[in-house]
């Protein structure tokens, strides 16, 4: 009997029909990029402060002197969300007396902003932020925008794996690329904060299911030397693509409106690989549709050039492991073992924190010094090289510490910033990209070190799990960047603390680096420090991370 890579393999690795599939299907990636952190220039927050009505009986000196100064960053700046009480100021400027000379300012009493805000125009023209006053008692909703993104992408992580089991990879990719689209475009519309909201939450549950659906159509289609290539840098990279092109778009169109119709419309260019793009001959073979799936087969053939057997699919030659009795393995078997319990803690905790740290500092660049276009440029740009770093560390070097090096280095970096002076600000944001590029490494490498500890028979709910971890930290990210208009440096404390501490975590979980995948739970490595019953003497598989396409697969949920 025979399998599918055994039946396949005379079409080769790397021929045309692969380029093809790699990278279109990389390429649809690109627009997850850019709409993933639209937020951070739809809902970016200009310096404003209270307005002041044209009909208010004030002199043009009392007018200037009507918001109060407070401290911020060291030095004085007008109040955003107080100003004098405009009836005692005319009072005083219709008895002629003068701010600061005749009346001293401190002791007068303040009221909030009731005729609404000023808006300084430099760097937008309008956000969500501007169009519904999302300031002062309200400034709760901004970042509530982006957690309800990202509640989107927790419950399209639920949905996507079953619906493209259920309907196929290729429809289930289209369908949600026209549901992200149709819904930003619905989006550009909205005339509330409420509306914007709930299709936000929409366009995230597209979003991501668009993502797992690609990631595994790819993973199911390409063979296993190109597979982990697509995994760890076709998709990631195309990705930083799209997140580069955020900032070019936005520093181009400065109104909210306009921006997100131009992050919107590129996703029709995915139309035309409708007829390019092949349904999994492998979720075919599943079905049992073998005619449909030998037709793709021998069109790739044809596209490489290569001449097809006669016969390439035998239902009765085919190994089908779908079809096999098997024992069922639920959720409940991550706490089976002291074991594999400790290492689901520890991989929940790992992904949680590492996801707070990635999206905190992607979220954060408009509160960094300088062009805010300029710094979320930088920090599309810092990811590449860490796929790229993060590659050749799975290839070469052990996991455990590859990982709590670059969560070492992510978290010292956050840390350090407090302690530069507030003059070298090009020294800050150093440190910040570094801290980015040591937690986007070690984000890329988290997928395939969880795989590879977790063993077949749960493989995908482990990841699954930990995925889940991952969501409800980017969901929690927002606040963590919130937490800066309290104290400055307090996101980065925060978010270094726990990243240098997960790096210690990390160092506790077993190394599966030339180690063969375990199949079941009594295969698999054991945490450091823990007691435990000898394991059973059942021979491990010898399948290597690049020729199990579980590791890639299970990446996506």
């Amino acid at each position: 009997m025979r399998d599918y890579e055994e039946v396949t393999a005379f079409l080769g690795e790397w021929g045309r029909f692969q380029r093809l599939v790699f990278f279109l299907l990389s390429a649809s990636i690109v627009p997850n990029g850019f709409n993933g952190l639209s937020i951070v220039f739809l809902a970016g927050t200009p310096e404003h402060r209270c307005a002041v009505p044209r009909g208010a009986n004030l002199s043009g000196e009392w007018r200037n002197a009507s918001i109060p100064l407070e401290l911020r960053e060291g030095r004085a700046a007008p109040s955003r969300c107080r100003r004098y009480r405009l009836a005692a100021l005319a009072n005083f400027s219709a008895l002629g007396l003068r701010p600061g000379s005749d009346v001293e300012l401190g002791s007068l009493e303040q009221e909030p902003c009731l005729d609404g805000w000023e808006y300084s125009r430099d760097v937008y023209r309008s956000t969500i932020v501007t169009e519904w006053n999302l300031v002062c008692d309200n400034d709760w909703k901004g970042p509530l925008s982006t957690s309800l993104f990202f509640v989107g992408v927790l419950l399209g992580s639920f949905l996507s794996g079953q619906l493209s089991d259920k309907f196929g990879r290729k429809n289930v990719l289209f369908a949600t690329l026209a549901m992200q689209t149709g819904f930003s475009f619905i989006q550009v519309f909205s005339t509330s904060w409420e509306m914007f909201s709930v299709f936000f939450v929409l366009v995230g549950m597209g979003q991501i299911s668009n993502y797992v659906a690609a990631f595994v159509l790819g993973t199911e289609i390409l063979g296993k030397s190109i597979r982990v290539l697509f995994c760890t840098l076709g998709v990631c990279i195309f990705y930083a693509f799209g997140y580069m092109l955020l900032p070019l778009f936005a520093y181009f169109i400065r109104d909210w409106r306009m921006l997100l119709l131009a992050l919107t419309l590129p996703g029709l260019l995915c139309i035309p690989l409708w007829w390019v793009i092949p349904e999994s001959p492998r979720w075919l073979i599943s079905q049992g549709r073998f005619q449909e799936a030998e037709d793709i087969i021998r069109k790739a053939a044809k596209t490489n050039g290569i001449t097809a057997p006669d016969v390439i699919l035998d239902p009765s030659e085919l190994q089908d492991l779908n079809s096999q009795k098997q024992q069922t393995y639920t959720i409940l078997d991550l706490m089976k073992t002291r074991n594999i319990l400790t290492i689901t803690i520890m991989s929940v905790i790992l992904w949680m924190i590492i996801s707070v740290g990635y999206f905190g500092l992607s979220l954060d660049t408009p509160n960094l010094h300088g062009d805010v276009y300029v710094n979320c440029f930088l920090s599309a740009v810092i990811e590449v090289p860490a796929y790229i770093i993060s590659w050749l560390l799975l290839r070469n070097l052990p996991r455990r510490y590859s990982m709590a090096a670059a969560l070492f280095l992510g978290g010292c970096v956050l840390l350090f910033i407090q302690l530069v002076p507030s003059h070298i600000r090009a020294l800050s944001i150093l440190l910040v990209m570094l801290g980015k590029f040591g937690i986007t490494s070690a984000f890329s490498m988290v997928y395939v070190y969880t795989a590879e500890l977790y063993p077949t028979v749960v493989r995908n709910m482990g990841v699954g799990a930990s995925s889940m971890a991952s969501r409800l930290g980017s969901i929690l990210s927002p606040y963590f960047v919130y937490l800066g208009a309290y104290d400055r440096f307090l996101p980065y404390i925060l978010m270094g603390s726990l990243t240098v501490l997960s790096g210690i975590l990390t160092l506790f979980l077993p190394e599966s680096y030339g180690m063969p995948l375990p199949d079941t739970i009594e295969q698999m490595l054991l945490v450091k420090g823990l007691e435990y019953r000898p394991a059973s003497s059942s021979t491990r598989a010898s399948k290597e991370e690049e020729e199990n396409p579980e590791i890639c697969k299970s990446t996506a949920f």
